[in-house]
């Protein structure tokens, strides 16, 4: 199994995988396996989700765009993901593309893109976002895809910030401080867009009581460099809370 396809199963269109069950994938999944990967009536799949786990099946008819896989065991259980929400302004195409990809990969829960004063496009192709998000996950062994919300204003989504979520702000220029190590499970990250926040924003940013504000250094990043660094760092911290049990 361990260099076989693995494929993300979407649990809101299957019921719930058995031992014995068979399975149909979708065309384009079943179009991979024949057509890309040259996959053959026998050979092993991987197919998950975090409802059912992860699970051993065996192409068991595969033509074109049809194919059907025979469930045999499950070898991971169910297990949703534990990490960070991404807050970011969206960027260029393939940054944006990017910053998704290497999001799901870092442990990123969920996407929520921010219009801020300085958000270079308006404009988001959902379907492939996801899509892309999906393939992460399925190379990085995750059981969970993370969800991608529609593109808001940032200042809505501060004016209804619930209660007992931090949201730390990696604010560019700002004075280096103490490295963030207090994060919890289900916290945000933000990072800014291409030039940065505003005065406005920043000053907005640090008066709200949930942002937590801190530095990436004294170096400029590029917008999708900067979501990078940021998840890393406050998820080395988030690793350290979860692993002390704190």
């Amino acid at each position: 199994m361990k260099d076989c396809p693995r494929l993300f199963i979407s649990p809101d269109t299957i019921p719930p995988m058995v031992a014995g069950g068979m399975l149909e994938l979708e065309p384009a999944q079943a179009h991979y396996l024949g057509t890309v990967l040259r996959q053959q009536v026998g050979g092993a799949v991987a197919v998950f989700n975090a409802r059912d786990g992860q699970w051993h099946g065996v192409i068991d008819h595969l033509r074109r765009d049809r194919c059907h896989v025979r469930l045999v065991e499950q070898n991971r259980a169910p297990a949703a993901t534990e990490g960070l929400c991404l807050l970011f302004a969206p960027l260029k195409r393939d940054a944006t593309e990017a910053v998704i990809r290497m999001g799901t990969e870092l442990g990123v829960t969920r996407f929520r893109p921010v219009v801020t004063e300085r958000t270079n496009t308006h404009r988001l192709n959902a379907a492939r976002l996801e899509s892309i998000a999906c393939e992460a996950a399925e190379q990085c062994e995750r059981l969970d895809v993370p969800e991608i919300d529609p593109l808001v204003p940032l200042v809505d989504l501060l004016a209804q910030w619930p209660e007992g979520i931090s949201l730390f702000a990696a604010l560019e220029r700002s004075p280096p401080g103490p490295v963030v190590v207090s994060a919890q499970v289900g916290d945000s990250v933000l990072i800014g867009p291409e030039g940065g926040f505003s005065v406005r924003e920043h000053d907005r940013l640090r008066g709200c009581a949930f942002v937590r504000p801190f530095s990436l250094g004294p170096l400029v990043l590029r917008a999708d460099t900067a979501a990078v660094a940021a998840l890393a760092l406050v998820g080395a911290g988030l690793k350290a809370v979860c692993d002390t049990g704190s």
